[in-house]
């Protein structure tokens, strides 16, 4: 495939899709690192664009944050977790001196490093990009959906738990797909119900359905639950890949479907 022209090194990427959510700590990162790895089960090749500039922790999810980016002739070679290539990550967590150092940065500052990379990472052939991004409506998610307009952007999937104070936020989030027209994928609800490692019984902490009820509310695809499970939490926290490791947990086959339908939505594009 011919690397010129403007999309450059996005030109062997077949699918581009954003990760987002009107609020912090509805679980993004982790639904953006566990999608990756089902699509990567599915056979596909991943790669993972973190542009949380302040809060970089799919490093330390993917067990990868030990790494350092390197430079070659196409630009920035991004970190690769697994020997088959098959899951590649960039992030201004591997551009730290320490895990402790924190990003105080202004607005024009962040939205050239997200420039950067957009243009700069030599992705080479994906079949999806995840582009994990901070809460709410910002400098950086302007900044991304218009570096990457000069490349298809497939559409975004937006992340909620189920109570209405965060669906109030991801309404907004809805609002601002809308206003710059980007195809909103599908809502998930996240934290669904817990899943208790002795007995499987889901309880609804949280309470349940609002993810669904605002699908319905916006006109909206609804991708699916992910239950809060002590499993996923342990293996993100290890930086292990829970798919590989809980293949008969339900919340491993929640997250598949949700990989199965984004397949199926980003093909009809």
């Amino acid at each position: 495939m011919d690397h010129s022209g403007e999309k450059g090194n996005l030109s062997q990427v077949q699918h581009v899709v954003l990760v987002l959510s009107g609020k912090g700590g509805v679980g993004k990162s982790t639904l953006t690192t566990e999608l990756a790895l089902a699509l990567r089960h599915a056979g596909k090749r991943v790669g993972i664009l973190d542009v949380d500039l302040c809060g970089p922790s799919i490093p330390r999810m993917l067990g990868a944050d030990q790494q350092a980016v390197h430079q070659c002739d196409a630009g920035w070679v991004p970190v690769y977790t697994d020997a088959q290539k098959s899951l590649a990550l960039m992030s201004i967590g591997f551009l730290l001196e320490s895990p402790d150092e924190a990003v105080v940065w202004r607005g024009p500052k962040k939205t050239a490093l997200i420039g950067q990379f957009v243009s700069d990472v030599a992705w080479g052939e994906l079949d999806f990009l995840l582009v994990d991004t901070p809460p709410g409506t910002s400098d950086e998610h302007l900044a991304v959906v218009e570096n990457l307009r000069k490349h298809k952007v497939d559409g975004a999937i937006l992340v909620t738990t189920p109570q209405a104070v965060s669906t109030g936020d991801v309404r907004r989030e809805i609002t601002f797909c809308k206003k710059i027209g980007l195809r909103i994928l599908g809502i998930v609800e996240n934290m669904s119900g817990f899943v208790c490692p002795h007995c499987s019984e889901c309880s609804n902490i949280f309470s349940k359905g609002g993810g669904e009820e605002l699908a319905k509310l916006t006109g909206s695809p609804f991708l699916g639950c992910v239950p809060l499970d002590p499993q996923l939490s342990a293996s993100i926290e290890e930086g292990k890949d829970f798919i590989q490791a809980f293949p008969e947990s339900s919340t491993f086959s929640s997250i598949n479907r949700i990989a199965q339908a984004v397949m199926t939505s980003t093909e009809a594009v």
